[in-house]
């Protein structure tokens, strides 16, 4: 799979730009950039000529692209995922056709974390609900004590790019930090490891979820979990929302098993449980922790970078290791 590619500079023997095929909306300005190397046509458009002529793929890590999909692309020899995650294309299948993977890591994790320390403020201080009553002309029975989040434990579950960063902001306010240890992490100053997600929970007032989706975090955060965390605690879930058990949480929250949830992320998204659009513990956004116009600048750049190290060099700018 090393080496340059072969005709990188036109589309399998057509000459003119190469063809891509996009699964998300890609920025316009963006798109006429890279016109004169990359002809870039929508998933849904594409018919079975672009399709046959297809040398790469843009999606991302919740879209993906499966081992059927592949078949269907018989010119494909790259996959971009468009942020940092990629559990929804299948690996296995892009190593069996030698076809590379690769992603934008980091390109927006400085705003994941700032979503997920705003998540925790305002979970912990009770600001939406807060807003709804004084809006609806409350005052005086509004104003009882909320916790704050100094002198707290934020326990991180995925202490990569995103995790670092959220602990440096949680530090900022006075937490102390726990994490996830798991093979090939590396912890902080004074960041303290623990060997399962129980424990981390039972540690934590405030477990925050920074790690990728995909079978190995597969509701990794279930009823066992949420008890460990107890009646003070918060869960924000920035991740994936395959990595907690919906039910459980549900479930955890009607019995007052833990104080609260803060949620970018779902199972069902985009559909969300009526359980949860009715409880006022229960902050939710829609899927956006990632999303401004800084990381959209970023995640072009990087696609750019890796369209380009791949077809006039060889080697994408930031691959996935696929696995042996």
């Amino acid at each position: 799979m090393n080496g340059t590619p072969k005709n990188p500079n036109t589309d399998a023997g057509h000459a003119g730009p190469l063809h891509v095929l996009t699964r998300l909306p890609l920025d316009a300005d963006w798109l006429a950039a890279v016109a004169p190397r990359y002809h870039v046509t929508p998933w849904a458009q594409a018919d079975a000529d672009v399709r046959a002529r297809a040398r790469a793929v843009v999606t991302n890590g919740s879209t993906g692209l499966s081992a059927d999909e592949l078949a269907t692309l018989p010119a494909l020899q790259l996959v971009a995922s468009f942020g940092a995650g990629y559990e929804k294309i299948d690996l296995q299948a892009a190593q069996a056709r030698q076809v590379r993977v690769c992603h934008a890591p980091d390109a927006n994790g400085q705003v994941v974390a700032d979503h997920a320390l705003t998540l925790m403020l305002a979970l912990a201080r009770g600001i939406p609900a807060l807003d709804r009553g004084v809006k609806a002309g409350g005052w005086e029975t509004l104003r009882a004590a909320r916790p704050g989040l100094r002198g707290k434990t934020l326990g991180i579950v995925g202490l990569g790019n995103i995790g670092h960063r959220l602990a440096r902001l949680g530090a900022a306010v006075g937490m102390q930090v726990a994490y996830l240890r798991h093979e090939g992490t590396q912890g902080g100053d004074g960041y303290v490891p623990h060997g399962d997600a129980v424990s981390l929970a039972a540690a934590s007032d405030v477990l925050a979820l920074t790690c990728p989706g995909g079978p190995q975090t597969h509701h990794l955060v279930n009823a066992s979990v949420l008890q460990a965390l107890g009646p003070a605690g918060f869960l924000v879930n920035v991740s994936r929302g395959t990595v907690v058990d919906t039910d459980a949480l549900i479930d955890a929250l009607a019995r007052g098993v833990i104080a609260g949830a803060a949620l970018d992320v779902l199972e069902t998204e985009p559909v969300v449980p009526q359980a949860l659009r009715t409880m006022d513990q229960v902050i939710l956004t829609p899927h956006l922790a990632g999303r401004s116009p800084e990381t959209r600048i970023a995640q072009h750049a990087a696609l750019a970078s890796n369209l380009d190290g791949w077809f006039e060099r060889g080697a994408p700018a930031h691959p996935v290791r696929l696995p042996a």
